[in-house]
């Protein structure tokens, strides 16, 4: 345990920012995972743009890198259209 009130303060803030950012992180875990189960298209893509704010706000806040954000959207975007595509060849 620390003995300085700053640190003790420090130690607080930490608690905070890590359990509000594991929070952000696994809602985005989770709405990704949710996209890549079977599900209607139309559901899926109300989801891609949910998780696309979601990413946007997380890296605005530093939870996650912008470059780490961008990637995940264009993994996702790519994933989408590629079932899209296999989709309508099928149907």
């Amino acid at each position: 345990m620390p003995n300085h009130i700053s640190c003790e303060k420090r130690l607080r803030q930490e608690k905070k920012r890590s359990a509000r950012n594991h929070y952000v992180k696994r809602t985005i875990n989770t709405i990704q995972k949710k996209i890549h189960s079977d599900m209607p298209l139309d559901e899926k893509e109300k989801l891609l743009s949910e998780v696309y704010s979601e990413l946007d706000r997380a890296a605005k806040k530093g939870v996650i890198h912008k470059r780490t954000a961008s990637r995940r959207k264009s993994r996702l975007a790519a994933f989408f259209n590629k079932e899209k595509q296999t989709v309508a060849a099928s149907g």
